[in-house]
C-alpha cells in the first residue's frame, strides 16, 4: 500500500516555487503533523528559496530554510490527490479526474517582510480550509 492510499496528498505549485508554494506546504506540514503527504514544485523553479518568506515562516515558528525550489513533473501531480495552483496559469499539467483550486495570492518576490506577512497569514488560513476540507484535523 501506497502512502498516498493511506493519508491525503496535496501539491502547492507556483512559478518560481520559491515563495507561496513553499510557504503553503509549510504550514501544510507543520499543521497536518505528518497526516498529509505535502509535495511543492515550480514550472520555472528558482535557484533557491525566497529568504523574505524564509523570515516570515520563522516568525510564526516554520523552519523551510531546508526547502529547496524543485520542477513540476507530471507524475507530482499524478501522484496528488489535490493540486493547488499560484499563479502558474496554463503550464501546470491538467489530468483528468483529478481535484484543482487556484488560490489567487500575491507573488512575495521582491516585496519585503512587511508586506509578505499578509501573504503568509492568508496562506495559512486557506491551509487550515484545506485540511477541514480533507478531513484532518489541525496539529
Amino acid at each position: 500500500m501506497t502512502t498516498t492510499e493511506t493519508r491525503p496528498s496535496a501539491l502547492f505549485v507556483c512559478v518560481h516555487n520559491a515563495g507561496r508554494s513553499q510557504m503553503a506546504a509549510g504550514f501544510l506540514r507543520e499543521l497536518s503533523g505528518g497526516r498529509v503527504e505535502v509535495r511543492s514544485a515550480g514550472s520555472e523553479p528558482a535557484d533557491r528559496i525566497n529568504p523574505v518568506a524564509v523570515a516570515a515562516m520563522a516568525e510564526v515558528g516554520i523552519d523551510i530554510t531546508a526547502e529547496q525550489p524543485k520542477v513540476l513533473t507530471s507524475d507530482a501531480v499524478k501522484e496528488s490527490d489535490v493540486v493547488i495552483t499560484m499563479g502558474c496559469g496554463d503550464v501546470c499539467p491538467v489530468f483528468p479526474g483529478k481535484r484543482y483550486e487556484d488560490w489567487k495570492l500575491d507573488d512575495p518576490a521582491g516585496q519585503g517582510i512587511e508586506a509578505v506577512r499578509p501573504i503568509r497569514d492568508e496562506i495559512r488560513t486557506r491551509v487550515l480550509g484545506l485540511l477541514d476540507q480533507l478531513g484532518v484535523q489541525p496539529a
